[in-house]
């Protein structure tokens, strides 16, 4: 298949980059009669379980692309679609095969000229680093043992192994976090990295923008290094992801990755706008939601930042939340108006703002498996921000040269920050001003006039010249 809607040369186009990710079970059903009338599918309005089908596919996700491209969004990022045992499909039996129950190949092939139609991009998640026990040299492996000719194609420990061990018995190979449902690859062995490359090859050859990758962290850079560089081949624009929670410098000199997922952005951005008020039963290390004073916060922000060359960072994927970690909503404990905030922050944030499926509509799930939920089409929502995200993205666009500088952060007593960019590269007549004031319960004064009013909360501001609790402003610049 030809290439035909790339991203243009980075970094220049992938600022102009909204991201849209999905969970593909869960996002919408096709009119696909012999999926539904061939398959067990649990019903769509049942709360999300760990096990279980709901029937979402590509055919589905290929339905709502207008439903996407008219908020404003114009990249797809989908969980893993490849054959699997799973409903996440993070454990791959057929990595040349688009799982049946998402419509098979034709799916895929389908959505992606649907989405190039529309001058849209498509990013699959790569799962490289494990497989599922039904992968074919697994399979071969468990009914051979070391007879197998791919016996080095895993790190075993005994034989034979032992795939399904009772509670304190071992597996006896190496598996992603003691999982032995997920066999780790064995990368000393040549044949598994031109395999896992082939793959790649496979897909991006098919058409589409990007990868995805996860665990990246725990795969070696000899990989990355070669895996990047036949991507590139193919189509010199493609955008490589790697799933990297922290401080990632060490993959991202251009050589492995073209970015990382931006947790970073996520976790204090949500932990600053909720003002103590946040949900933090989730223990993560790498996403640690805490109470956080505009200081710090900033903090945070400023040397997330300066990690990366401009270039890298203009590559990143913001986000808030992702199908790891509890919905937005959830950890902000339902409170739309900080939400609001946390949406303004992410897209005033150099990089790609990705936003999770459903987040428009006040999904607000939990900790795994709660923020998988099935998307309710029903067009009854008690929260609908798809306007407010809407006018977001119009909102970055035309700022985004701004937003690229880099915004510049001051904290204004506890409960607000100051955004300011004045750059001699921009006009004048282009400032751009941010106030954002957290606070569930004080107005802030400001006190000097200002000039045209950009985009604002809802009745954010009085006649006082008081910015309203949670609620931002952006604007001009100050009459003297």
């Amino acid at each position: 298949m030809s290439i035909e809607y790339n991203f243009q040369a980075f970094p220049n186009s992938i600022s102009n980059v909204f991201v849209y990710q999905i969970f593909p079970d869960r996002f919408s059903r096709g009119n696909n009669d012999y999926l539904l009338e061939n398959f067990n599918f649990k019903d769509w309005e049942e709360p999300p379980n760990r096990q279980g089908y709901r029937g979402g596919d590509l055919f589905g996700v290929a339905n709502k692309l207008d439903y996407l491209k008219n908020i404003g969004f114009n990249c797809i990022s989908l969980n893993p679609i490849f054959s699997s045992a799973s409903n996440h499909r993070y454990h791959t039996y057929d990595y040349f095969s688009v799982d049946p129950l998402l419509g098979g190949n034709r799916a895929l092939d389908f959505l992606i000229e649907e989405i190039h139609k529309r001058k849209m991009f498509l990013v699959l998640d790569g799962v490289f680093n494990h497989c599922g026990r039904g992968f074919w040299p697994f399979h071969h492996l468990i009914e051979n043992g070391l007879n197998s000719p791919y016996s080095n194609w895993f790190k075993l420990f005994k034989d034979p192994i032992n795939p399904y061990p009772k509670n304190n018995e071992s597996c006896g190979y190496n598996c992603w976090w003691n999982d032995p449902a997920l066999p780790k690859f064995n990368f000393d062995n040549e044949k598994v990295q031109d395999y896992l490359i082939s793959v790649g090859k496979h897909w991006a050859n098919r058409g589409i923008d990007g990868w995805r990758l996860d665990v990246a962290k725990e795969i070696p850079f000899s990989f990355w290094d070669k895996f990047n560089i036949e991507m590139k081949k193919i189509n010199p624009n493609l955008w490589v992801i790697g799933e990297i929670w922290g401080d990632a410098r060490k993959w991202l000199d251009k050589k492995y990755f073209d970015g990382v997922m931006n947790y970073r952005i996520g976790w204090s951005t949500l932990s600053w706008v909720s003002d103590i008020k946040i949900e933090s039963s989730y223990k993560n290390p790498s996403y640690p939601l805490r109470n956080l004073s505009s200081k710090d916060y900033i903090e945070i922000l400023n040397k997330t930042h300066s990690w990366y060359s401009r270039e890298v960072d203009l590559c990143n994927l913001n986000l808030l939340d992702s199908h790891d970690v509890p919905r937005a909503l959830n950890t902000l404990k339902n409170d739309l108006k900080s939400l609001k905030l946390a949406l303004l922050l992410l897209f005033l944030n150099r990089g790609v703002p990705c936003i999770y499926y459903g987040t428009e509509i006040g999904l607000s799930g939990g900790q795994e498996p709660g923020c998988r939920e099935p998307f309710p089409w029903s067009n009854n929502y008690d929260f609908d921000l798809r306007e407010f995200i809407h006018n977001l993205i119009n909102f970055r666009k035309v700022y985004i040269d701004q937003i690229n500088i880099g915004i510049k952060w001051t904290p204004i007593g506890e409960d607000v920050i100051m955004g300011t960019v004045n750059n001699k590269d921009i006009k004048s007549n282009n400032n751009l001003n941010i106030i954002v004031n957290r606070s569930r319960k004080k107005n802030f004064k400001i006190s000097k006039n200002i000039s045209k009013i950009i985009f604002g909360s809802d009745d954010f501001y009085n006649f006082n010249q008081n910015l309203n609790s949670q609620s931002f402003i952006c604007f001009k610049d100050y009459i003297e």
